[in-house]
């Protein structure tokens, strides 16, 4: 006869093992010796989805700087494994090019607005940094050397992280057409409206929700200590101000931070409008800032 446990037991035998001793899925094989692990978790969150994360690995032996990839799309949607519009018909695509440069790629997955408000994401995005330190070892990474990198909404989460956190320090920030300021009116964002995407990451619009909103602004959180930024933000960008981008470069330059700021003329949301030659720039002056500070 079987062994009789309690029902408190039987749960935690049949429990998923916990995000920080979970063997790792099996890795894929790509060009260059890079290797891909999809569906990792790293978190678990009471009564929410288990987050997971992609990790792209470099084939070089030894520990490997980190890009920690935050996605976009107006924090109520979006996939871990998008970097844009643009880039989804490159092949290789945009990690595998990073992989295959020598850099450890994590993209993580955060709670979205239809799950959790702020500061919800931003935790997330904590959690998966503890993940990566506790399992370099394994992975072969460096943690300590994480360059966070957004898009959009992710762009904007990848900015509060940078100037947020400091233990552990990241080494850079790269900014893509990120919104810093959720205070302002800044067309087409109206802080009265509690529609936006704004105001639902917020639960609330935010002008009733001002301390909040001054929480969940990059540009509020800019200081001397900042690690080294990398802002950039097309010029005609109809969703988020080209003036977020321009007004947190040049806070962060005020503030005696290091930053470097790209604007891009006649380029939209997402990059829209730019040639793809255009693209192919940013991205590989992205890279280049990485490789740099990591």
């Amino acid at each position: 006869m079987a062994d009789l446990v309690t029902p408190g037991e039987l749960r935690g035998l049949i429990a998923a093992p916990h995000p920080d001793v979970a063997p790792l899925p099996r890795a894929t094989e790509h060009a260059d010796g890079v290797r891909a692990i999809r569906g990792v978790p790293y978190a678990e969150v009471e009564g929410s989805r288990p987050l997971e994360l992609d990790l792209w690995l470099p084939a070089a032996e030894g520990p490997a700087p980190v890009v920690l990839f935050v996605h976009g799309g107006a924090w109520r949607r979006g996939r871990r494994d998008d970097m844009g519009v643009r880039t989804r018909g490159w092949a290789p695509g945009p990690f595998e090019r990073l992989a295959a440069a020598g850099l450890a790629v994590a993209c993580v997955d955060y709670r979205l607005s239809g799950e959790a408000t702020f500061p919800a994401p931003l935790d997330d995005l904590r959690s998966a940094l503890r993940w990566l330190g506790l399992r370099a070892d394994e992975l072969g990474i460096d943690a300590e050397r994480t360059v966070v990198w957004g898009e959009s909404a992710g762009g904007h989460l990848a900015s509060l992280l940078a100037l947020t956190d400091d233990e552990p320090r990241l080494a850079g920030a790269v900014i893509w057409y990120g919104p810093a300021d959720l205070t302002s009116p800044r067309p087409p964002f109206d802080p009265a409206d509690a529609a936006t995407p704004e105001a639902l990451l917020l639960g609330g619009a935010s002008a009733a929700l001002p301390e909040l909103a001054a929480a969940a602004s990059p540009l509020r959180q800019v200081h001397a200590d900042a690690p080294p930024f990398l802002v950039v933000h097309g010029e005609a960008d109809s969703m988020v101000a080209c003036s977020h981008g321009r007004d947190l470069a040049d806070a962060l330059r005020d503030a005696g931070a290091p930053v470097e700021w790209r604007a891009i003329p006649g380029a939209d949301h997402g990059w829209h409008g730019a040639s793809d030659d255009e693209v192919e720039r940013i991205f590989a002056a992205s890279l280049d800032f990485v490789r740099q500070h990591a």
